[in-house]
């Protein structure tokens, strides 16, 4: 676990429901083996209808996090009006490939609601994009919480199922993964409002 990824942990997973959609993330933050906090945010709200979930190296999750605020805010500005998630999802894949030369060591994974359609995509260093999943995972318990995915996902599910399928995913993963864990948070996104529930895991 020497990569510049892998540096900092974490696991991100994103899940699409019926007219809803869902982020859960860990709660560690470490340097490689040594835990430093357990209560670090790696899932942030866009607007009311977009969740970004980032995860790798800590100082480019927060640099991206600071310039995604700053181009939707000046777009809300500009356009006076809320962004659509598909536009938001393709911004993430321009910023992307814009560093290209000097990439982000960022993960990200953008979900939204867009007239009640959920929208998950996620992308490599360099912003190619891929939304044609009904899951999503990062970070590096990403492989383990997959797994976990593809057996417990069901079509259509609602808010509640959702919630539930996605919270043993990612509490399954961050068990077999060292660098994740300390907990977790899942975010649940409907049209009508946003619920956010805390998760124990493994304590080590």
């Amino acid at each position: 676990m020497s990569g510049i990824f892998e540096y900092n942990g974490g696991s991100i997973v994103g899940m699409k429901g019926k007219n809803c959609i869902a982020m859960a993330c860990d709660r560690r933050f470490g340097q490689q083996m040594s835990t430093i906090t357990t209560n670090y945010q790696k899932v942030f709200k866009i607007q009311d209808n977009i969740l970004l979930a980032l995860s790798g190296l800590n100082t480019d999750i927060h640099t991206f996090y600071a310039l995604m605020e700053k181009e939707i805010n000046l777009y809300n500005l500009k356009e006076n009006r809320k962004m659509k998630p598909t536009t938001f999802a393709n911004l993430v894949a321009s910023a992307l490939y814009e560093r290209r030369f000097g990439p982000f060591f960022v993960t990200p994974i953008v979900a939204g609601l867009e007239n009640g359609k959920p929208i998950l995509a996620t992308y490599d260093s360099i912003g190619c994009k891929s939304d044609l999943d009904d899951f999503q995972v990062g970070g590096t318990g990403g492989n383990y919480i997959y797994g976990a995915c593809e057996a417990f996902f069901k079509p259509d599910m609602s808010p509640e199922e959702l919630e539930e399928v996605i919270g043993q995913s990612l509490v399954s993963g961050c068990d077999r993964d060292a660098l994740s864990g300390w907990g977790g948070v899942v975010y649940v996104l409907t049209e009508q409002k946003l619920t956010v529930k805390i998760l124990k895991t493994k304590q080590t």
